[in-house]
């Protein structure tokens, strides 16, 4: 056999310890796992704009149907300059109980107290129950309008900005929105607990966040296979940012790897989905991307 070609094969095994069939099949693996990663996240996308154009009609309807609700009701005060104050006082009672039937299956309940109405808002997330809030209503009779007399809302939900913008000119309104800026933030809470919780061991150090639970950043790691006895580990810091304080999803999400490259992949699912859920789905793909190079 000539010398040269005898040195060329040697050096075309040295290159390819495993083959280039195998080599061939991790590629293969690897173009296939990018390819279901990107018709997932286009199936996201298609799922995030019809949710999206779903909302913006249910929203036009909710406008419709109080803008009927409130010609309605002025339509049906027949209340003369002059009234008799026990038909006052019935039109007021009558106007207090519909307002509670209104919300009795929205996660709101009521009930008539001493100075006016006492209202309990309930907030839940993915079918969990959590934690309950206060919020009584007075009526100032000369003023035609109610006002809150007292609740037990946290500090850094604007209830004042909230109870001057909607309460005087509709009551309803603003209990529906002081609800949504409570379930969105108990959510948020909820989610951060659950993740502490359930990836303990893949959280390195104490998550960062403020009381209102809409700026939140930490770094994980993840099994990224296997060097000699010890397991080795792929480092990130992810940063999520909740602009809108109605939404319990993240706005802006932001994860790098230890080297400072950013992870596109880890972001989309940070944004798209609760996080506890989001993490399980990160840390299967990324273990899955592992196993071909684990031994």
């Amino acid at each position: 056999m000539d010398p040269g070609k005898e040195e060329e094969e040697k050096e075309g095994k040295m290159d390819f310890p495993h083959g280039v069939l195998s080599q061939l099949e991790q590629l293969e693996s690897l173009a296939r796992g990018r390819a279901v990663a990107q018709e997932r996240r286009e199936q996201l996308q298609e799922r995030r704009e019809f949710l999206k154009n779903q909302i913006w009609e249910l929203r036009q309807r909710r406008e419709r149907l109080r803008e009927r609700i409130r010609q309605a009701e002025l339509g049906n005060l027949g209340i003369p300059s002059d009234p008799d104050p026990r038909e006052v006082l019935e039109w007021r009672i009558r106007n207090c109980r519909d307002l509670l039937q209104m919300f009795q299956l929205t996660g709101i309940s009521g009930k008539l107290s001493k100075h006016g109405i006492s209202f309990s808002l309930h907030t839940s997330f993915e079918g969990s129950l959590l934690d309950s809030f206060h919020v009584e209503l007075q009526e100032f009779r000369e003023f035609r309008e109610f006002r809150v007399r007292r609740h037990s809302v946290p500090p850094f939900i604007p209830l004042e900005r909230l109870s001057q913008e909607f309460l005087p000119k509709d009551p309803r309104e603003f209990l529906g929105i002081l609800f949504q800026h409570l379930n969105a933030f108990v959510a948020r809470r909820h989610q951060l607990q659950k993740f502490q919780k359930e990836f303990s061991e893949c959280i390195q150090g104490i998550p960062s966040q403020n009381s209102l639970c809409n700026l939140l950043s930490f770094h994980y790691r993840i099994p990224g296979g296997n060097s000699g006895k010890f397991p080795e580990f792929r480092e990130f810091r992810a940063r999520l940012l909740y602009r809108d304080p109605l939404r319990s999803l993240p706005s802006d999400v932001s994860v790098s790897s230890h080297a400072g490259a950013a992870v596109p992949e880890h972001s989309e699912l940070l944004r798209s989905l609760p996080l506890p859920r989001a993490f399980r789905e990160i840390r299967a793909r990324e273990m899955q991307e592992a196993a071909p190079g684990v031994g």
